[in-house]
């Protein structure tokens, strides 16, 4: 599979230490992180026709991948 876009360090780059950092130390940020890993893997198959899925289902998963970047940032800069 080619380069899946939207990884955590690439969205925060500035905040790749803190990230690598509370993965470690802190269940919750490492749940959360796993999370959306997952999901955003699921959104790249679906963008990129390897596992389509209707419009509402990627549309939901993109939303899901949001609110669990919204909620790692908030993590990540408390």
């Amino acid at each position: 599979m080619s380069h899946v876009p939207h990884e955590l360090a690439e969205e925060f780059p500035d905040l790749a230490q803190r990230i690598s950092e509370l993965k470690q130390s802190d269940r919750r940020f490492a749940h959360l992180a796993e999370k959306y890993h997952a999901v955003n893997r699921e959104v790249h198959r679906a963008e990129s026709s390897v596992q389509p899925v209707d419009e509402l289902e990627e549309v939901r998963l993109r939303k899901e991948r949001a609110a669990l970047k919204d909620e790692l940032y908030a993590l990540l800069t408390h």
